[in-house]
């Protein structure tokens, strides 16, 4: 499909979208904690490529942003010239796998309380939303202090609609306009855009607590942050759960609050608990990007990376995205 050209306000969202998001409300995206039934990985696991999802593209590439919505994993696929473009793909519940839509622009993925897909667009330079049925794109998000973003890399979305977001400088040629430093950014449900940390270089993976009562980020310092969340938004400064990180990508959480971070050139996806002790290492056998839960139970965890995609069967469920 070919997409039609983006315009934003100056305050980075469409005053409508603040409607939307207020309207919205979000179902949980996990069992709650009281309902989790299972074990938590521990040891060392190793997950199994899906062959089906061999790269599409001639040169290298990346997958990102997996997302399981409604009975599908639908993932980025972007190749790594100065433009970065970018498709969805799609992983069906057949074991095929089709591209859903192309110059999506998108690496990281997330679905909302409308079973809408969300989209951080380094094409746009902006958070996009996209309809599953039609394709059909509407803005959230494309500017900051009358400055276009960076490259929005990954998100987190509330029960109530707020959506946080890493803006890293990973894909910042892929479009005119950048911001002054790579930051972490609140949306809240008046569509509005602040930053609410500029000091971390190249934010990157960013989850909410089944509670949604912690926010976690992770940047290129290697540094698994907790942020606490009160009132509707983070706070700063947080806390370090985690450091000597190799790499950090994406992550997401399982039911009871474990974080799964992807460390992308050690191949590996490790969990901790919230107190940051190491549960578990997934192995793969090329560099990972992102993981997500799905699946007919939600306990598949699918991880993206190097042109691969790759499932562990877990006893536990997780985060969509």
């Amino acid at each position: 499909m070919k997409n039609k050209k983006l315009t934003f306000l100056r305050n980075g969202a469409y005053a409508a979208w603040g409607t939307v998001l207020a309207a919205l409300a979000l179902p949980a995206l996990a069992a709650d904690v009281a309902s989790c039934a299972g074990k938590a990985p521990s040891g060392e696991l190793r997950a199994e490529r899906v062959a089906a999802a061999a790269p599409s593209r001639a040169g290298a590439s990346l997958y990102e942003g997996p997302v399981w919505i409604g009975g599908a994993l639908y993932f980025s696929d972007f190749g790594l010239d100065s433009s970065f473009p970018s498709r969805i793909r799609k992983l069906a519940p057949d074991g095929s796998v089709s591209t859903a839509f192309e110059d999506s622009g998108s690496n990281g993925l997330a679905v909302d309380g409308a079973g809408k897909l969300v989209a951080a667009s380094h094409k746009d330079k902006a958070l996009v939303r996209i309809d599953l049925a039609d394709g059909k794109r509407t803005p959230i998000a494309g500017r900051y202090d009358g400055q276009p973003f960076n490259s929005p890399n990954d998100i987190a979305i509330a029960r109530d609609g707020t959506l946080y977001f890493t803006d890293p400088d990973y894909q910042q040629a892929a479009a005119p306009g950048r911001q002054p430093v790579t930051g972490i950014y609140r949306v809240g449900t008046d569509g509005k855009a602040a930053l609410l940390d500029g000091s971390r270089k190249n934010p990157n993976g960013i989850a909410l607590s089944p509670d949604e009562k912690v926010l976690y980020v992770n940047a290129l310092d290697g540094v698994l942050r907790a942020y606490p969340v009160a009132d509707g938004a983070a706070r700063l400064p947080g806390r370090d759960v985690v450091t000597g990180l190799d790499g950090p990508d994406g992550m997401t959480v399982d039911c009871r609050g474990n974080v799964y971070v992807t460390e992308h050139g050690a191949k590996r996806v490790r969990v901790f608990s919230p107190q940051g002790k190491e549960l578990a290492t997934i192995r793969v056998d090329a560099n990972v990007t992102n993981a997500a839960f799905g699946g007919a139970d939600g306990k598949t965890l699918y991880i993206t990376g190097a042109g691969a995609l790759w499932q562990v069967r877990l006893d536990l469920t997780g985060k969509p995205y």
